[in-house]
């Protein structure tokens, strides 16, 4: 449990550091907003990760085993990419800036591959609840630290100030630490036989899971991952730029959205969690998700007010909490869709389809912000959070059908 905490720590570190870290550094910078919201699409490789996924499956690195080797390689490359974000200038270069974060995309999209693939190694199933757990507290801690630390740190009034170059050279310095975790985790006691081939490793995994569910409701299920936090995905996308720019200070949006924002989600996960046990995956699909997209009003109704900061406590609170209820109801659905003799492949392709709408669909969110002003912008986030609960009688029906 202690390893999974470390590498839930390591998996997380990377992800704000090419999103809503880095969207607040080109804020700052007085980049165009539209631009901002185009960098979402440097977060494409984690919606494309499947596509190398059978490589680490059927490949074993030299040392320390199928699973940690790969987290030892992708660790080590991470901490020299993320450590080179310091030589970056957001004004004056962002085809540079846009190639170094597609890069830690990249490694971290690779980074969390393995450790999806070793945490299903690792747990023995009656340890699969905690394990989960354990590794989410560790990967939520983590975005403490790049999202709440690092916006305090760079702020120009903080009692300890850090340019943000020098916020990303302490981040890189971070996850070179992180390496040690993978050497200090346990290696699996179960034997895993790599596939055969790496035509094996590709074909087999896709093709169980449309032969079990079958081509049409594949297919529906497919477009429900992509959908389901899609208005979810939009206010994460455009949060800061919206905070920034309604006046309110950046260490009281790093202290509140990455500090008690963080913890409001966890509470959100955990409480969803324990709810889901007694209403089944469906019903909470159903519930959570209709209270996932009606929390997205706080949002349009502080656009109304200002620079409200009870207001805006109570919208990132608000907004995180019922996240992270639709968080728990959605990662317990992808988890049911799983076959366990294909769950790494499977569960980077799942993943991958749900990482499309908070990197690829969301990128014209700037422009439409730009456009519409931030009332619109946040009616329609509320709008696009419902075709995906349209779908849901398909394939979740309110009164299940079988346990």
């Amino acid at each position: 449990m202690a390893g999974l905490l470390l590498l839930g720590f390591a998996s997380g570190l990377p992800l704000f550091l090419t999103s809503r870290t880095l969207q607040a550094w080109m804020t700052v910078e007085q980049v165009d907003l539209a631009a901002i919201g185009l960098f979402s699409l440097v977060g494409l490789p984690y919606s494309l990760k499947f596509l190398w996924s059978p490589l680490l499956d059927r490949f074993v690195p030299p040392f320390l085993g199928r699973r940690r080797g790969w987290l030892v390689l992708t660790q080590v490359a991470l901490a020299g990419a993320i450590a080179a974000m310091a030589l970056q200038q957001p004004r004056l270069s962002l085809q540079l800036l846009a190639a170094n974060a597609l890069v830690i995309a990249f490694l971290s999209a690779s980074q969390d591959i393995a450790f999806d693939a070793y945490r299903s190694d690792v747990l023995e199933p009656q340890e699969l609840g905690a394990g989960a757990a354990v590794a989410v507290l560790g990967y939520r801690v983590a975005l403490l630290v790049t999202g709440s630390l690092a916006l305090i740190l760079a702020d120009p009034l903080s009692p300890v100030h850090l340019s943000w170059p020098g916020v990303y050279a302490l981040m890189g310095g971070l996850m070179a630490l992180s390496v040690g975790f993978s050497f200090f985790a346990p290696e699996p006691e179960r034997p895993v036989q790599p596939p055969d081939t790496l035509a094996a490793a590709v074909w087999l995994p896709f093709r169980e899971f449309v032969g079990r569910s079958g081509p049409r409701q594949a297919a529906l299920i497919l477009a429900f991952i992509v959908l389901y936090k899609l208005g979810d995905a939009l206010i994460n996308n455009m949060v800061t730029p919206f905070l920034l720019q309604t006046g309110f200070e950046q260490r009281d949006i790093g202290a509140i959205q990455g500090g008690m924002g963080l913890v409001a989600t966890i509470v959100g996960t955990l409480t969803g969690g324990a709810l889901l046990t007694r209403w089944g995956v469906n019903r909470s699909l159903w519930i959570f998700g209709g209270l996932q997209a009606a929390s997205n009003l706080a949002y349009w109704l502080l656009a109304l007010l200002g620079t409200n900061y009870a207001w805006m406590v109570l919208s990132i609170n608000l907004e995180n909490f019922c996240g992270g209820l639709g968080t728990a109801a959605f990662l317990a659905f992808l988890m049911s869709l799983c076959n366990p003799n294909f769950s790494a492949t499977q569960f980077a392709l799942l993943s991958s389809l749900m990482a499309v709408s908070r990197d690829l669909l969301v990128a014209p969110a700037g422009q439409i912000a730009k456009l519409t002003g931030w009332p619109v912008f946040f009616a329609l986030t509320i709008a696009l959070s419902l075709p995906g609960l349209a779908l849901l009688p398909w394939f979740a029906p309110w009164q299940e059908r079988s346990e």
